[in-house]
């Protein structure tokens, strides 16, 4: 079973998010929303498929990291969560949380053995296909 197929998202925390984002949009062409932006590219064994990657920055005081105390947090893509998730606990990984569902995927939480806060994500990237955001940045 492949584990992790790729980076999902970066994610960190900053103290004016929406400075960030639009420092990034002026000096570095990011084509940003409320959530910071979306990077589109294309799967090796499947260039015809588009995929995704998410860059985003958070207030310096959230919460979403927790029980992590890092200023980061890094999203992997993953085949098989559920899977996944398996294993992972039958090798000990500390489990932060229940795996939710939404449309655009599956998502779990793992700290790694420094404390950081990993986020495993099994996607559904044709839900951003047809998103009404419809824009990333490349």
């Amino acid at each position: 079973m492949k584990k992790v197929t790729g980076i999902g998202g970066i994610f960190f925390k900053c103290k004016d998010p929406q400075a960030t984002k639009d420092w990034y949009r002026t000096n570095l062409g990011f084509n940003t929303n409320e959530y910071g932006t979306m990077f589109e590219w294309r799967l090796a064994e499947k260039p015809e498929h588009r995929a995704y990657s998410q860059w985003s920055p958070f207030k310096e005081d959230t919460k979403h990291f927790a029980p992590s105390d890092k200023p980061f947090m890094v999203n992997f893509r993953v085949d098989n969560l559920e899977a996944l998730l398996v294993e992972l606990k039958k090798d000990g990984v500390k489990i932060v949380g229940n795996m939710e569902s939404y449309e655009y995927g599956k998502f779990a939480h793992i700290l790694d053995p420094d404390g950081h806060k990993i986020e495993l994500w099994e996607p559904v990237d044709r839900a951003f296909d047809e998103s009404e955001e419809g824009k990333t940045t490349f």
